[in-house]
């Protein structure tokens, strides 16, 4: 799907992609979290039908399910936080002369 119009700098073209239902699926999960409304909203964007992608959605929830339930346990089964920082060295050019 392409729109073709003219300006001064000669013919401009703009292309519209559709979204994959992945990414369609993705959007209706940070809208809702019930799996119906998730397949009724990407089911509209894709125009596809409602059946097809509701059972997308199911597996795909059940995959997100799988991988948010891993947890670091620490003594006696408590939960502990683990942080992890990243520090920036700084170099700047005027560093590398020496004796002025």
């Amino acid at each position: 799907m392409s729109e073709d119009w003219n300006t001064k700098y000669g013919p401009r073209r703009v292309r519209r992609d559709p979204p994959t239902l992945d990414e369609a699926i993705f959007a209706a999960i940070g809208i809702t979290d019930d799996h119906e409304q998730q397949a009724e909203i990407a089911a509209s964007l894709m125009g596809m039908p409602y059946d097809s992608v509701l059972a997308e959605v199911k597996k795909q929830s059940r995959v997100n399910a799988r991988a948010t339930t891993r947890v670091i346990a620490g003594e006696q089964g408590a939960q502990r936080s683990v942080v992890v920082e990243r520090r920036v060295l700084r170099r700047f050019g005027n560093d590398k002369r020496t004796g002025t």
